[in-house]
């Protein structure tokens, strides 16, 4: 939506990176000049088993255009398009229809290659992985042990609690169980210092992450950063970690800033489609509107939640049981909080702590907004001159949300 900008507040939008006018050929010469690994053609032979693992519909990921380039190349080595199978990493998010599968992958994947589904609450599809590196035994979907060559797509943004989307979280939480999930999403995790934005290395939850991805063995990582309308501005393939790493540089450079002092409003939005599908999802655009706003300051969500919270998703349950602002705090702080999507409720509640935070949404109805806990607004244009008259003046306005990272000079 439209909103008239206070005057003299600051906006951060992701700085532009040039798109590829052939993103299709480009996409084809990153898998020949991978970083740390063999190119795509000394791996493919005939007679080998493929599996190529895709984002959800949550994602923004061009799957549409990055797995037909990804086909092209294995049919052209010889690999027969049955022993090709395509697996939704899902993580605990429901199964997509087939309605949604053609819309993220094309008629033409759907209909002529295997598209299988990871269901993290499905034990037959799960096998455990054990290494030094992990302090816990970790599920993960069997279809990793049944291939000879696991592609990892994806794209690289910033993360609320996992520094970067992309990279390892092909494997985990995309194709772990449910349990391994809520571990890794757990409490202590996610409210550890360096599970935030911008923080790869030495962010506990994220070193879980890699060390599982490290049991797979034979991956391949093509995964891709985006502009503001969705066209391609970098390929980075290769090893998982090294080509994620080396992503993961190309959109802090274009994503984060510093900023000297935080702001009193904040108004922010979670990017839009597909990444503000649901409220679950707008708990990232809070997340960052977070980091730049004072301590009993103000964050204005606008998104369309045109799913709603989802009504029927753990996350909706917390948050009726809580019934508060307050009750929130609460249940955060009870000792049988943990399960799913109990993270999400977390993040929701510390912003809240910390802030603040107004809701604009024509997606929810009066009583999805009350089970929001948050304060409902119902025109932003109306209501950005008041919230300035209450909490102050200094403003800024994250247009994309969570794909922006505003840190304080010197944290």
């Amino acid at each position: 939506m439209l909103i008239d900008t206070p005057k003299g507040a600051a906006i951060y939008t992701v700085r532009d990176r040039p798109a590829f006018q052939d993103e299709a050929l480009a996409i084809q010469e990153a898998l020949y000049n991978p970083i740390q690994h063999n190119p795509i053609d000394e791996l493919l032979k005939p007679g080998m088993r493929v599996l190529i693992v895709h984002s959800d519909i949550t994602r923004a990921t061009p799957n549409d255009r990055l797995l037909p380039v990804i086909l092209q190349e294995i049919i052209a080595h010889g690999v027969k398009r049955e022993d090709i199978t395509l697996l939704n990493g899902l993580g605990t998010h429901r199964l997509q229809t087939r309605q949604e599968l053609i819309k993220m992958l094309g008629e033409n994947i759907v209909s002529n290659y295997r598209c299988l589904q990871h269901d993290a609450y499905d034990q037959s599809q799960l096998v455990q992985i054990e290494s030094p590196g992990l302090q816990r035994p970790v599920m993960v979907n069997r279809q990793l042990f049944e291939a000879d060559l696991i592609i990892l797509t994806g794209f690289i943004e910033p993360h609320f609690f996992a520094g970067y989307s992309g990279g390892p979280k092909a494997i985990l939480p995309a194709l772990a169980g449910a349990e391994t999930v809520f571990h890794n999403h757990n409490p202590a995790m996610v409210t550890h210092p360096n599970a935030t934005f911008n923080k790869t290395l030495g962010n506990p939850l994220w070193e879980e992450i890699k060390a599982a991805a490290e049991c797979i063995e034979n991956t391949f990582l093509v995964n891709v950063t985006l502009d503001r309308n969705n066209r391609i501005t970098g390929v980075f393939t290769g090893d998982v970690i090294a080509a994620h790493q080396s992503g993961c540089q190309f959109v802090r450079e274009t994503s984060l800033f510093n900023i000297s002092e935080p702001y009193d409003l904040v108004i922010t939005s979670n990017s839009g489609y597909p990444l503000d599908q649901n409220l679950y999802q707008c708990v990232k655009g809070m997340a960052a509107a977070k980091n730049a706003v004072r301590k009993g300051g103000c964050i204005l969500m606008l998104a369309a939640c045109e799913e709603g919270l989802p009504d029927q998703s753990a996350f909706a349950r917390w948050l009726k049981q809580a019934g508060s602002p307050q009750g929130l705090q609460e249940l955060i702080s009870q000792p049988e909080f943990f399960g799913q999507d109990s993270w999400q409720v977390q993040i929701q509640a510390q912003v809240q702590a910390h802030a603040d935070v107004f809701l604009y949404s024509d997606g929810l109805d009066e009583s999805q907004l009350k089970t929001s806990q948050l304060f409902q607004c119902q025109n932003p244009n109306d209501t950005i001159p008041e919230l300035i008259k209450q909490y102050g003046p200094r403003t800024c306005v994250l247009p994309q949300g969570p794909l922006t990272i505003l840190e304080l000079t010197g944290c």
